[in-house]
């Protein structure tokens, strides 16, 4: 699997309540919560972002309350994966629950600025900054991971079986 696309970046500490503001957990629709992803932090993200952007952030992101609103809303979004020095673990398993890959690389958090072009092989756990010409090493992600992914998610995935 791979995905490539736009970088959308953010700082340290981004948390579920800038993700998907909790005045919009009303609705459980990924469209619906879509409309207002990154809202409180990046007001013009939902008209920048495109099908197969990449988003980037440094430490602890996802951090705050266990919604699994916030990964559903970057997934809908159009993102196809996020990279990030660290996650919040409530956040990753979230996000591997419902399909949204994930890689943890400081070194590619760091170094990725916002408009790069990013190509991520995750079978290897390479990422490609193909606007720099830098790669980096991230965590590869184990079989039974990509094939969460592929299946859209663990409930998906366990309804295949």
């Amino acid at each position: 699997m791979k995905a490539c696309g736009i970088v959308h970046k953010y700082g340290d500490n981004v948390d579920t309540d800038v993700i998907i503001p909790a005045r919009y957990l009303n609705s459980s629709d990924p469209a619906e919560l879509a409309k207002s992803c990154m809202e409180d932090i990046d007001p013009g993200f939902v008209k920048r972002v495109k099908k197969g952007d990449i988003m980037v952030a440094n430490k602890n992101f996802g951090c705050g309350s266990s919604r699994e609103h916030a990964p559903i809303a970057i997934k809908a979004s159009g993102i196809s994966c996020v990279i990030a020095e660290t996650f919040a673990r409530i956040f990753y398993r979230n996000a591997i629950n419902i399909g949204l890959p994930i890689i943890e690389c400081p070194e590619a958090a760091k170094d990725i600025d916002a408009g790069d072009t990013v190509e991520i092989d995750f079978d290897s756990g390479m990422i490609y900054n193909k606007t720099k010409g830098n790669e980096y090493k991230g965590q590869a992600f184990p079989e039974f991971m990509q094939k969460i992914i592929a299946a859209e998610g663990l409930v998906n995935y366990i309804n295949q079986k």
